[in-house]
């Protein structure tokens, strides 16, 4: 299927893509890697006349570490590249397996970390590390710019806190601190580059002396309307030391928070049970991580 007519709009700043965007309004898409929105677009999902893309801004597709605010991914950097930064594999190195595991090898080559953000899948691979490690995005709109933590980004699928003139221009991961691990699961509906049926993320920190998890948590991907934190399940690991059985009851206890429906990937209660396995697997992950 052909794509529907549309004018495409070439920018070379952020300032030029809010201009368009206040002005065009809902009639216009930013389009960064666009292996989601021209599928969408194909589809008929959506059909925007105005198109503005991304690839001509400068410093949109850098990924830098900054000492003091940690890793700083621009909102057309690559998953390659992001897998393929040095500083990223050795300070994040949860954030770069997640990565690994979205798509085909095309697919991690074109597709952006922010256009995977602002697509708001249910099941992006990239949400639940990302807000498992508390990272942040700048948007920048026709008023200013403003930072919002990743976890309060999604409102439902296909939905977020965008405005109509805004854009997301960086990702912010802080820096991870001593004595903590992180770790993503992902339950493949069928093959490796399906789109995840279930994934769980894990970040916890745990006291050097005691053993105490001081702080923990737990992301649900895929079976909810967006990335949810599983808070019930956090509760029962935080202020403890972890043991086999407290594992295995954050996982009942997430299962129970989930929101899962049925669908061509799985079934409800497929998904239910798997979230059990997913997340004492990424709990078991993040504390295999701490040194």
């Amino acid at each position: 299927m052909s794509l529907p007519k549309f004018e495409y709009i070439k920018v070379k700043s952020i300032g030029e893509v809010c201009e368009a965007l206040g002005k065009y309004k809902r009639k216009a898409k930013v389009m960064a890697g666009g292996t989601d929105l021209l599928v969408q677009m194909k589809d008929r999902v959506i059909t925007p006349e105005y198109v503005i893309g991304l690839r001509g801004v400068e410093g949109l597709g850098r990924v830098v570490y900054d000492r003091k605010e940690g890793l700083k991914i621009g909102a057309m950097a690559t998953h390659r590249e992001v897998i393929n930064s040095g500083v990223a594999r050795r300070r994040y190195p949860s954030l770069v397996e997640a990565l690994e595991k979205i798509g085909t090898g095309q697919v991690r080559n074109m597709g952006t970390i922010g256009g995977n953000i602002c697509n708001a899948a249910p099941s992006a691979d990239s949400a639940p590390i990302l807000i498992a490690l508390g990272a942040e995005v700048r948007i920048a709109g026709a008023n200013g710019e403003r930072e919002v933590l990743l976890e309060k980004v999604f409102r439902g699928p296909r939905k977020t806190v965008l405005g109509a003139d805004e854009v997301l221009v960086e990702i912010v991961v802080p820096n991870e601190r001593v004595h903590s691990g992180s770790h993503y699961e992902k339950l493949f509906a069928r093959t490796s580059v399906d789109l995840a049926a279930v994934g769980a993320a894990c970040w916890l920190i745990k006291d050097g002396k005691s053993g105490v998890i001081k702080d923990i948590k737990i992301v649900l991907g895929a079976v909810a309307p967006v990335p949810m934190r599983a808070k019930k399940a956090e509760r029962v690991i935080k202020g403890k030391v972890v043991t086999e059985g407290l594992i295995k009851e954050a996982g009942e206890v997430a299962a129970g928070e989930s929101k899962p429906i049925s669908d061509i990937r799985a079934s409800e209660e497929y998904r239910r049970e798997m979230v059990k396995v997913m997340v004492r697997r990424a709990i078991k992950g993040a504390l295999g991580r701490i040194a």
